[in-house]
């Protein structure tokens, strides 16, 4: 098998998330998203669609890295890609959360978890291969928009007054 298919199916697998999400929420955010109170900052649909693709490819590359240089499933990579994993998992559950749900509460507390799990993934990506950590930066950055982003249209939307704890 040549290398460049791992890498490649690394690089798509992230989005296969986002895929089925939008093929299943789509109707969601037509209706419901567009009913809330967005703070004037929120930017239109396009950009979170653009951005979260070049992200979800750029994390499976990362994640390839990770694999190739950390000895794949079994060697120094376990971790960072246990909790590469597990931060996809979240990546694609807040959308059921917040979309399929409507419940701004939760997916607050969740992005918030989130977060804390990709900087983890991020931080050991990074003592595997430098480039894969650099990698994740950009995310983290989005996510922390993203979470931001949320907190205010918890904030800011009567139904989400329910106490966060």
């Amino acid at each position: 098998m040549p290398v460049v298919w791992p890498a490649i199916g690394a690089a798509i697998l992230p989005n296969i998330g986002g895929w089925v999400n939008g093929y299943f929420l789509v109707d969601q955010v037509r209706t419901w998203y567009p009913t809330l109170i967005l703070p004037k900052w929120s930017p239109p649909g396009w950009v979170f669609i653009s951005v979260w693709t070049i992200l979800y490819f750029s994390m499976g590359y990362a994640s390839y890295l990770v694999w190739r240089d950390g000895g794949g499933f079994t060697g120094a990579a376990q971790l960072p890609l246990a909790l590469y994993a597990s931060q996809l998992a979240l990546n694609w559950a807040w959308p059921l959360i917040f979309f399929g749900a409507h419940n701004l509460k939760w997916s607050l507390v969740e992005i918030c978890i989130w977060w804390l799990n990709v900087a983890g993934c991020g931080y050991f990506f990074f003592s595997i291969n430098s480039t894969a950590g650099f990698l994740m930066v950009p995310y983290l950055a989005w996510l922390t928009f993203d979470t931001s982003l949320s907190y205010c249209v918890y904030r800011d939307n009567p139904k989400s007054k329910e106490p966060l704890i």
